[in-house]
């Protein structure tokens, strides 16, 4: 078990970048103070052959712009929020638009995946954490924020990702990561994302308009592609005669986890390449995206990354969940600490 620090380049305007790995003997991850983005994600299959299995940049530079998100570390809150705007205690708070006429992942140029955060390592712990201070009316957002980021491994060859907040106001709090995985290996084709098996536990998913915005129904899945309620290859149905594929491209909704009670369990597997990963939540609902508007782009090792060719499994509040009735709300009070954990877990 170690963290090793290094250099990994510089800002734009010239501070220090650092990659922290960490290894606990049979997974390796690194993770970077720039945006507290997941850079590489060492697993071995079954064979014990080990390999990089999640989307990204081998220097800092390719995280300044980042347009798909690769590892990225998204805050103040992940996915869509419609008409970007939303009221907590009848007060109006206004979002940047940069997804149609909606806001996603809070903004592309100031979000918490293009900050500089300060870290710090827990040798004994095989972990490291990542803080930073968000001031009122950042972005939109009400309340001076103090976050804490913390990745470790566990002892069961878990990447655990704890999340800690407390704002000095009433506000909206909904962070993820945005990881990119391909179980085959980051340099591995789309046909092996096609043939990745799925599991999620949810019996029902949130329909979609036009720009990705819920309608607000939880539909049930039986009876339809979004069914992965039992192992099904992620490429059976990607592409079926199914309005709610069309609109997306493919795969990029959000499922409503069975029994959500704010405990950790799990809540998917995936398996592909002899490699499983099982993920765990506190969190109500995980949005699945296939990688469908992945641009070519020159990724790790010279890799050209293209559309579909990983993966995501985002835990989180439900898309525009502040401004839904029905839907669990994603805000925390002043004054009081906050605290969620997401853990991808193979074997």
């Amino acid at each position: 078990m170690s963290v090793v620090k290094s250099d990994f380049g510089k800002t734009k305007d010239g501070k220090a970048v650092s990659l922290y790995t960490i290894d606990n003997g049979t997974v390796k991850v690194s993770v970077t103070d720039f945006g507290a983005n997941v850079v590489s994600l060492i697993v071995p299959d079954d064979q014990g052959v080990s390999k990089d299995i999640v989307h990204g940049f081998d220097t800092v530079e390719g995280y300044f712009e980042n347009p798909c998100f690769f590892g990225a570390c998204i805050g103040r809150s992940a996915n869509r929020i419609g008409g970007a705007k939303f009221t907590i205690d009848g007060t109006e708070y206004a979002l940047k638009i940069n997804d149609n006429e909606n806001n996603l992942h809070t903004d592309f140029d100031n979000g918490f995946h293009k900050k500089l955060w300060d870290g710090k390592a827990f040798d004994a712990e095989n972990k490291v954490s990542f803080s930073l201070h968000s001031p009122d009316m950042e972005n939109g957002f009400p309340g001076n924020m103090d976050i804490t980021v913390s990745y470790s491994l566990t002892a069961e060859n878990g990447l655990r990702i704890d999340y800690e907040a407390l704002s000095d106001k009433k506000t909206l709090f909904n962070m993820t990561n945005h990881s990119y995985f391909n179980l085959a290996g980051q340099d591995a084709s789309p046909d092996q994302v096609y043939d990745t098996m799925l599991t999620i536990n949810a019996s029902h998913y949130t329909p979609v308009v036009a720009g990705a915005i819920p309608t607000g129904e939880l539909a049930p899945v039986k009876g339809t592609p979004f069914d992965f309620t039992k192992a099904k290859r992620i490429g059976d149905e990607i592409d079926a005669d199914e309005e709610q594929l069309k609109l997306v491209d493919g795969y990029d909704h959000n499922f409503v986890v069975d029994g959500y009670d704010g405990s950790l369990r799990e809540i998917a597997k995936a398996s592909c390449g002899g490699r499983t990963m099982t993920v765990l939540s506190d969190l109500p609902g995980v949005q699945f995206y296939a990688g469908n508007n992945i641009a070519p782009v020159t990724g790790k090792g010279g890799i050209k990354y293209e559309k579909r060719s990983a993966f995501c499994l985002e835990t989180q509040f439900f898309p525009n969940s502040i401004n839904q009735d029905g839907f669990e709300k994603p805000v925390i009070e002043a004054n009081k600490p906050c605290h969620t954990t997401t853990i991808y877990q193979f074997g």
